[in-house]
């Protein structure tokens, strides 16, 4: 039988014309191609197991952080309703007080109380205002120097609730209102960066800023006056001012911008008494009803007689300071002989600025809070 000669070549086994070497390496082709699909296999499973597990980890972590969440904000209302509906009222009454006087979580005191009880709780725990205004006359500066005594004294003060800084400047000639440059509806600034534009050493937070609704915190609320000319407010309303004269004596008291002229001031900032309530006047304490507000971060400015200028700043919100109430305040300013004294801005807000930095301890995760106006020592 004949056998075309293509189709024959077509039955014989390829490895006829393969010499040794040729096919040796097809023979081992076979298991390393097995070799290496078994290992890209197994790497494949490894990372499937290690996303899963991954994936698995992540949420577990989910979970107890979602848990402990859960549990503070548990405990927190718990706390809050045990101080607002418990039996001490002292506890509600300084609950209510020292969250009202914030502007981030003043509405807590509304799960717990009605508006009506909010209201009843402020009027009576507060500082009553006066329509007395300074008497110049009570301050005799003394122009004599004293080389025992420095130039400028900080002083660590403490509470049962709270710590901070009182800083005392012998010539009261160095105290001016320093400002942003130019009031606007944006952010200010901190009064360590105050200081340094106007080129001063020392300084707090001034007056009250628009914080509501709508925060600017480089717009400020009444009164501003720097050198005699009025850069906020008007000459008819009559304001909350704290001020300094041309002969560098501190008056507080109400007046309009017209009635701050008369009465010589060069500097003034402005703050509502419900904010920033006089402390002292004319060597009077202003008179306290209740506990006189709640617990924070406070900043207040005052005078002694013989003119040397009383700077303080309180902390709080903090496990080492909680704060200080307007009554506090009031003590520390008559203890170091103030006759006239005034609250200025507080919680995270104040800010004591000496030397080049910041020596109070603010309350904010961010830093000290941006303001318009600081009361500053050249």
């Amino acid at each position: 039988m004949m056998y075309d000669s293509n189709e024959e070549v077509d039955l014989i086994d390829i490895s006829m014309y393969m010499d040794d070497d040729d096919a040796k390496d097809e023979k081992e082709q076979a298991p390393d191609d097995k070799v290496k699909s078994a290992k890209k296999t197994a790497r494949h499973e490894r990372n499937n197991k290690n996303h899963s597990s991954s994936a698995i980890w992540a949420g577990r972590v989910g979970i107890i952080m979602g848990v402990t969440i859960l549990a503070l904000v548990v405990f927190l209302y718990g706390v809050m309703a045990v101080l607002c509906l418990g039996p001490s009222k002292t506890a509600r009454t300084q609950f209510v007080l020292s969250v009202q006087e914030t502007s981030a979580i003043g509405f807590l005191a509304n799960w717990f109380c009605s508006d009506e009880e909010i209201a009843k709780i402020k009027e009576d725990n507060s500082v009553k205002d006066t329509n007395e205004t300074s008497d110049a006359s009570l301050v005799v500066i003394d122009s004599q120097s004293n080389e025992d005594v420095p130039d400028i004294q900080v002083i660590d003060v403490k509470g049962s609730t709270y710590k901070g800084k009182l800083m005392i400047i012998k010539d009261p000639s160095r105290l001016f209102v320093g400002t942003i440059g130019g009031f606007k509806e944006g952010n200010g600034m901190v009064v360590a960066n105050i200081a340094r534009r106007c080129d001063a050493v020392a300084g707090i937070n001034g007056g009250e800023f628009v914080d509501g609704e709508t925060t600017w915190t480089g717009m400020p609320v009444g009164l501003v006056m720097v050198d005699g000319q009025i850069l906020n407010g008007n000459q008819d309303t009559t304001y909350h001012v704290t001020g300094i004269t041309y002969d560098y004596k501190l008056v507080v008291g109400n007046m309009t911008a017209a009635m701050a002229k008369e009465n010589n001031i060069r500097d003034c900032v402005s703050i509502s008494n419900s904010i920033g309530p006089f402390l002292v006047v004319n060597g009077n304490p202003q008179d306290v009803s209740g506990i006189g507000g709640g617990i924070n971060p406070r900043t207040a400015i005052g005078q002694t007689a013989d003119g040397s200028i009383l700077l303080l700043a309180i902390d709080g919100r903090m496990a080492n300071s909680l704060g200080a109430s307007f009554s506090d305040l009031q003590d520390i300013m008559l203890q170091y002989g103030a006759v006239n004294a005034s609250t200025m801005d507080g919680g995270t807000s104040t800010q004591m600025y000496y030397d080049g930095e910041v020596i109070n301890t603010p309350y904010s995760p961010t830093g000290p809070r941006s303001c318009p106006t600081a009361f500053l020592i050249k």
